[in-house]
C-alpha cells in the first residue's frame, strides 16, 4: 500500500472490499464493481493533512481503520477540531457539491487506511446512472446530516465554553 496523494504504487479494490464499508453496505454489486475501478487502498501516517480549507476536492475516502480529525482555522485560536471521526466513516463531504471546494480541513491523528476514491468519476457515474446517483446521494445525505449535527454540537460547546476535548 501506499500513502495518499502523490505516491506511487496504491493498492487496487475489488468490490467485495467496498461492500463492507459501512457507506456501501447493501449497495448493489454492480454498482460496487463500478465503484471498485475508481478507487484505491492507501495508508497514511499520523499528521497526513488530507486537505486544507479552500483547496480544491478532487477526491474522497472512506476509512477503514484509524482516525481522521476535521479541523477549522480559527483567527487567533489556530485550528479547530470540529470532529473526530474513524472506521466506517467517510472523510470529506465537499467534493459532491459544487464549487467542489474544502470547507474544512483534514488530518489523520493515527496512522489510517482509507479508500481513496476519485470524486470526479463519483460525480459523473451520479449523473450518469440515475440508479447508482440515488443509491450514492442517499448515502451522502446521511453523512451531510450526521456532520452537520456534530459541527453545531461542537460549536455550541466552544460558544458556551464547554470545550470538550477529543471532539
Amino acid at each position: 500500500m501506499r500513502t495518499v496523494e502523490g505516491s506511487d504504487g496504491m493498492t487496487d479494490v475489488v468490490a467485495p472490499a467496498l461492500a463492507g464499508h459501512q457507506f456501501f453496505r447493501g449497495m448493489p454489486v454492480h454498482h460496487l464493481a463500478y465503484l471498485a475501478d475508481v478507487t484505491s487502498l492507501a495508508t497514511v501516517p499520523a499528521r497526513h493533512r488530507f486537505f486544507e480549507a479552500g483547496g480544491v476536492a478532487q477526491h474522497f475516502w472512506l476509512i477503514r481503520a484509524g482516525q481522521v480529525a476535521l479541523d477549522l482555522r480559527v483567527p487567533g485560536a489556530g485550528r479547530v477540531v470540529v470532529e473526530t471521526i474513524g472506521r466506517g466513516e467517510m472523510v470529506g463531504v465537499s467534493w459532491f457539491f459544487p464549487p467542489y471546494q474544502w470547507q474544512f480541513g483534514a488530518v489523520a491523528v493515527q496512522p489510517t487506511e482509507v479508500f481513496q476514491l476519485d470524486a470526479g468519476a463519483v460525480r459523473q457515474h451520479c449523473e450518469t446512472d440515475p440508479e447508482f446517483g440515488y443509491q450514492f446521494t442517499q448515502r451522502m445525505i446521511a453523512v451531510v446530516a450526521r456532520r452537520l449535527q456534530a459541527t453545531r454540537i461542537r460549536l455550541l460547546d466552544v460558544c458556551t465554553g464547554r470545550d470538550l476535548p477529543g471532539a
